[in-house]
């Protein structure tokens, strides 16, 4: 039986398996959405046993929920899987593991991921939808990857913060902007609460701008942003960033926050992005110290 060649340092990835018995994988992601997976450690040569790296959506166990990709050998003696960005990965957090036919699938470490032309990444849109596919490293250590599949999707941009008011930049993908555009900020806690504002567009790029007092005025709790590009009439298309490197946004970037005087108490507004990188506004009590800008 094929098997993976592991060093004797141990330690462990978090899924009951030792880190010294695991195969690891570079990852090269590609600008139309797709991956190739090298498994880094060499493989016994002259074994007839077929090889999958496997892809297994987290806490879901249908059939849908599987990706096997064939592992084949390449040039300089590693295992090759590719995912093209035509095979569908739904929208989720996936587990990547190596599996020899017959044997338990094994979870893969990562290696090096080259993620350059994800950076400032601007598909055509042509398909109607936009599909991301991130690899990270978990925090135990092991390989995923973040896929989104939205259709259509309207891409956040610049953030302006001036003067209480929240100016979102962005562009609209697979659908156009028409005059009956609009933005909705929808309370969580309350889907009947929602602010409007118009939408300035120049062709499938867009802005709008709300002010914090908006959100403030309805106590803390957060508030979701969604374009709906042609008016009641149109799609309905939840505000993200996704097209870039990074699998999660919301530990990373942060924004001002505009300082309220409410009937609620002194409050804090301002924007930040959910774990599924979608764009978000929060507001909670105010900290001490200075007011942000």
């Amino acid at each position: 039986m094929t098997a993976l060649a592991t060093s004797h340092e141990a330690s462990h990835t978090g899924d009951g398996q030792e880190a010294s018995t695991a195969p690891r994988a570079d990852c090269v992601a590609d600008s139309a959405g797709g991956l190739t997976f090298d498994v880094t450690d060499p493989v016994e040569a002259g074994t007839k046993d077929a090889a999958y790296l496997l892809l297994r959506r987290r806490d879901a166990d249908s059939a849908e929920d599987h990706v096997r990709l064939p592992l084949s050998p390449s040039a300089d003696g590693r295992l090759r899987a590719a995912l093209p960005s035509t095979v569908e990965l739904g929208e989720g957090r996936w587990n990547a593991y190596a599996q020899i036919a017959g044997g338990e699938p094994r979870r893969l470490m990562p290696g090096v991921n080259d993620l350059r032309s994800l950076v400032d990444r601007a598909p055509s849109g042509s398909r109607g939808h936009i599909a991301v596919r991130i690899p990270y490293a978990t925090k135990q250590g092991n390989l995923s990857v973040r896929s989104w599949l939205r259709a259509p999707h309207a891409e956040a941009g610049e953030i302006e913060l001036t003067d209480g008011t929240m100016t979102v930049h962005g562009r609209v993908y697979g659908t156009s902007l028409t005059g009956a555009a609009y933005v909705e900020a929808v309370r969580r806690a309350e889907p009947g609460l929602v602010h409007r504002a118009d939408v300035t567009a120049e062709g499938p790029h867009f802005r709008f701008g709300l002010r914090h007092r908006l959100f403030a005025d309805g106590g803390t709790g957060p508030w979701d942003l969604w374009l709906l590009p042609d008016g009641e009439s149109g799609p309905r298309v939840r505000l993200a960033r996704l097209l870039d490197d990074v699998p999660d946004r919301k530990a990373i970037f942060t924004y001002p926050v505009a300082r309220c005087e409410t009937e609620h108490g002194v409050l804090e507004a301002g924007p930040y992005y959910t774990i599924d990188n979608d764009l978000s506004v929060r507001v909670r009590e105010a900290r001490s110290g200075p007011q942000s800008p």
